[in-house]
């Protein structure tokens, strides 16, 4: 239990970040999604970056997970149709439920109830894909 609560509190932590930033905010989406302000696309392309630049570090210094062992990264594949519908496809959920999936919880913590409609569209989404994921091309 003690190991586990150390994420658990790192998790409320990056919540409450992310939600005094207002990245979870309704109105920041509208605005990313009609090209009205850049505060969502700075926090975005904050996040690619400090991505890109974890993951180099991570396999220029061959780090070691909690358990020990070190941390592969295995190479993606970059056929590029599976990323463009996954894409549109993510981007239609979020522009119509006005959050993405992660942000969902703190949402939902925030006091927006009505998000459990979506949270609960988002889990069988997850769920009807874990089922049809042997047909579907991969």
């Amino acid at each position: 239990m003690m190991r586990s609560s150390k994420y658990i509190l790192i998790g409320i932590l990056f919540g409450m970040t992310l939600y005094k930033a207002e990245a979870v905010s309704w109105f920041r989406i509208y605005e990313m999604f009609h090209f009205q302000s850049f505060h969502m696309y700075g926090i975005i392309f904050s996040a690619i970056a400090v991505g890109v630049l974890l993951v180099q570090w991570i396999k220029r210094t061959h780090m070691k997970s909690t358990e020990g062992k070190e941390i592969e990264i295995t190479e993606k594949d970059k056929h590029a149709p599976r990323y463009i519908y996954g894409g549109i496809i993510f981007g239609l959920g979020w522009a119509l439920a006005g959050v993405c999936p992660g942000p969902m919880f703190i949402v939902l913590g925030s006091g927006y109830t009505v998000l459990v409609v979506f949270l609960l569209a988002a889990i069988t989404g997850t769920f009807m894909y874990g089922l049809l994921r042997k047909y579907l091309p991969h």
